[in-house]
């Protein structure tokens, strides 16, 4: 005989799936006052620039009263004027002398230090002494910066122009017409190198210590590991410094400007930024200015990106 025991049945409650609450709203409130400023800011301005640089004045009459004086269409008469002025292209060819000798000095004195911080036999508390002493020229805003070297380069204030005398040597004029551009070329390098060590120094941190280790065991010099290992995989960090550096070249402005009452060698052309403000609030044109700007802007981005298709894809290889 088979005993059965039968199991009471035990009431299930269904399941009820609960529909989750999206919080949408939440990342798009975090990014509404970046996204309100860079509007405000930067996009605006850009658009409006844009804007002005296809209008012009059109003056009726004798030109008196508020309705002689209307804004029309001007198309692209206002890029011609800015291209054709005579002191654009000597403008444009003094600010690529001053990129060639800004660019290669200040990233390449900011590698060096980075690679002389991240030495092995560098110890700690000096390289976090050097890393705040090199960084802090870049603390100092650009115009304090060229203020303080403009008196340096004064002769008669100057203390290099007494270290000169004493030791019977004739001071070179750095204000000259032909010292001028490395004279505020200086400014740029000595304001400029802290930040771009700190960059490339970072992306040093970030490389595993077992390559070097790997490398020593096979006999590798501290130099042959900077160059064979140490650079290339920095080089996205160099690339990126690179384009910082020469948009930051196109839009030299607070340097020359500040040293210009200083010397009669830098003119209100000195750079395009430069004539952009002459013609904006000396000779009150917003409309070539507007233009100059949109030219130098159009100039900054198909350099970067023209750099950045030659050398991206080798230098960025490595990320993928």
């Amino acid at each position: 005989m088979s005993l059965t025991m039968d199991r009471p049945a035990v009431a299930t409650s269904p399941v009820v799936s609960r529909p989750r609450t999206r919080r949408t709203g939440v990342p798009y409130a975090f990014l509404a006052p970046a996204l309100v400023l860079f509007t405000l800011f930067l996009a605006a301005p850009i658009l409006y620039a844009g804007y002005l640089s296809l209008r012009k004045t059109q003056v009726s009459g004798l030109g008196l009263g508020k309705a002689s004086r209307t804004e029309v269409w001007a198309g692209l008469s206002n890029y011609a004027r800015s291209l054709t002025d005579p002191d654009f292209l000597p403008s444009v060819w003094r600010v690529g002398a001053y990129g060639l000798i800004v660019v290669p000095t200040m990233l390449g004195l900011a590698l060096l230090m980075a690679l002389l911080l991240d030495a092995a036999r560098t110890r700690e508390s000096i390289s976090k002494f050097a890393r705040i002493s090199i960084f802090l020229p870049y603390a100092v805003p650009a115009v304090v910066a060229s203020l303080l070297w403009g008196f340096l380069y004064l002769p008669r204030v100057s203390p290099i122009t007494d270290l000169f005398e004493s030791a019977g040597i004739a001071a070179p004029n750095l204000l000259s017409n032909d010292l001028t551009l490395w004279a505020v070329a200086n400014i740029a390098v000595w304001g400029g190198t802290g930040f771009n060590m700190i960059v490339i120094y970072t992306a040093l941190r970030a490389v595993p210590t077992s390559l070097y280790e790997s490398a020593r065991i096979d006999g590798a010099s501290d130099v042959t590991i900077a160059l064979r290992i140490k650079i290339p995989m920095v080089m996205p960090s160099l690339v990126m410094t690179f384009v910082f550096s020469m948009i930051a070249t196109l839009q030299v402005f607070a340097e020359p400007m500040t040293l210009k009452p200083l010397a009669n060698t830098i003119s209100t052309t000195w750079t395009p930024l430069m004539k952009v403000h002459r013609d904006a609030f000396t000779r009150n044109d917003l409309y070539a200015a507007a233009a100059t700007s949109v030219i130098i802007a159009l100039a900054a981005f198909i350099l970067s990106f023209g750099f950045l298709k030659l050398v991206g894809r080798r230098a960025f290889s490595q990320e993928d």
